[in-house]
């Protein structure tokens, strides 16, 4: 069976939905999971956006041993260079360069002819070629580009240097048939097609991506692009095991196969699903909550007498099993450990003992701990970002004929104590205003969302929020069994990302233009 390599843009195309910011650990912390996973090439960022994003894929360049890292660009020299800045310390760099090629994208962005476009892309694929010998080009709205001139295109990419050049659906615009037939087009008109790799980028606005992905895959496609849970832009990307999960539970049909370690997806799911605050639907295929469940009392006979009446895969495959341990308040350390480890995590003894306290908090509030109750606070805590402030306490007063009020202590790193009691319209807006008044941080509150992470009277919540302050956009979690505290962690957690972040990148803005 022909290998179908996996890229992944979870850490950039991703990064592109609304509302999701990743700082450098955070992305070191997903390239590495993904590195787990099997992906063969993953896009760390658009290192040309700001100097934020120019060390972050640095530091993934850096840290990823065991994949390609791939820096995207404009067909500009100033973009380029920065890419190889962002790079040139990786193990195995790419570039990936795009212009676009549509008559819309043309007319209206770029104001360019044919030939314009021809030749600006040609002088930047030819200009990386001095600090590359990896580059994938890819001409940006190539579904809604004329079929002869994206042949055109192509043949001029593979004259200029490119190793990959591949095909986005940029907008979700396409079906299945008309995907398929560029890729067979191209593979039977472009001369020296063979010397490269094609590839097939889509967007899921028409809920086609995952269909039109295999389709290019059928009609020769070496390569498929797409990101962890098909986070991206607007209605998002190929989701990645969606199509590993297709290319090897219909191995007859698709005679392909990817290397992806099938049983890292669950985890990988969850980690990203954390990490960028965008909760996986109920029903998402593979990896949703509801993928493996089965409520139909026909179903459920079926599955007593043969799973494979109802399950074309089996949960292990992706990395999800039972527990053979029940843990509670009387579970030792050992017990602790050997429950981490079934669940993937390995822990240094000072983190083991952090997570250790943390259970068994937890264990006295709760009669028994779940699975999903122990990756919540691993996972709450799983990157590292520096406390300026550090929630101590809150005393909220409510009652439905009086006006709710709260009262915050907060330490700062340097260990002073601020204290600050403040109204609001609710107990959370209370606790905020408390919060801003003792922070002396003035910021906007965009989102705020909570959501249960076990079940039952007694479950955790997770709360989610994100926070502005100029142009500076980022997002908190707090896991508590109380969901006010868990409200005030995540709105503290937030400041010390907006804080770190503003150092960071010094007030720069994130420039983001010029989307594949």
């Amino acid at each position: 069976m022909r290998k179908i390599y996996l890229f992944d843009t979870t850490l950039r195309d991703g990064e592109q939905s609304p509302g999701v910011n990743l700082n450098t650990k955070e992305k070191l912390e997903i390239a590495h999971q993904l590195e787990r996973l099997g992906i063969d090439r993953m896009e760390a960022g658009f290192p040309a956006a700001s100097p934020g994003d120019l060390a972050a894929v640095n530091a993934v360049a850096k840290a990823v041993k065991n994949a390609t890292v791939v820096g995207l660009a404009r067909s500009r020299v100033q973009d380029i260079d920065a890419a190889y800045e962002a790079l040139k310390d990786a193990e195995d760099p790419c570039l990936h360069l795009f212009l676009a090629s549509s008559p819309i994208h043309r007319q209206h962005k770029l104001r360019m002819t044919k030939e314009q476009m021809l030749e600006a892309a040609e002088a930047a694929i030819k200009y990386a070629g001095k600090y590359f010998t990896k580059i994938q080009f890819s001409p940006e709205d190539a579904g809604r580009t004329e079929l002869d001139f994206l042949c055109q295109v192509t043949d001029m990419a593979i004259k200029a240097g490119a190793t990959v050049v591949n095909i986005p659906d940029t907008v979700g615009y396409l079906y299945p048939a008309e995907f398929g037939n560029i890729f067979k087009t191209l593979k039977e008109q472009v001369p020296g097609i063979e010397k490269i790799q094609l590839s097939a980028h889509c967007h899921d606005d028409l809920g086609m991506a995952t269909a039109n992905a295999l389709a290019a895959v059928l009609n020769g496609a070496d390569q498929v692009e797409g990101t962890i849970n098909g986070i991206g832009e607007r209605a998002g990307n190929t989701a990645l095991e969606e199509v590993a999960m297709s290319l090897e539970t219909r191995q007859d049909f698709f005679q392909a196969k990817s290397t992806m370690v099938l049983s890292e997806i669950a985890r990988s799911s969850r980690l990203v699903s954390k990490l960028t605050g965008m909760v996986v639907p109920g029903n998402k295929a593979i990896v949703g909550a509801n993928a493996f469940a089965h409520e139909s009392g026909i179903h459920q006979d079926g599955m007593l007498k043969e799973k494979t009446t109802y399950e074309i895969m089996s949960p292990e495959t992706i990395g999800l099993k039972e527990s053979k341990l029940v843990l509670g308040k009387h579970s030792g350390r050992h017990a602790f450990r050997e429950k981490l480890i079934d669940l993937g995590y390995e822990l240094s003894d000072e983190q083991l003992n952090i997570a250790f306290s943390k259970f068994k908090d937890l264990a006295d509030k709760k009669k028994e701990v779940s699975d999903e109750d122990i990756r919540a606070f691993i996972e709450e805590k799983i990157v590292d970002t520096q406390e300026i402030f550090s929630l101590q306490t809150i005393y909220v007063t409510y009652g439905n004929e009086a006006t709710p009020t709260a009262k915050v202590r907060i330490v700062t790193h340097e260990g002073d104590v601020l204290e600050q009691e403040a109204e609001g319209n609710g107990s959370v807006d209370a606790i905020y205003n408390a919060i801003d008044k003792a922070t002396g941080e003035e910021v906007v509150l965009s989102d705020y969302s909570i959501k249960s992470v076990t079940h039952g009277k007694d479950a955790q919540g997770e709360v989610h929020v994100v926070m502005s302050q100029d142009e500076v956009a980022v997002q908190g979690r707090g896991v508590s069994t109380d969901i006010l505290e868990a409200s005030a962690r995540a709105y503290v957690d937030a400041l010390n990302r907006l804080i770190e972040k503003r150092q960071l990148n010094n007030g720069s803005r994130r420039d983001k233009i010029g989307l594949v």
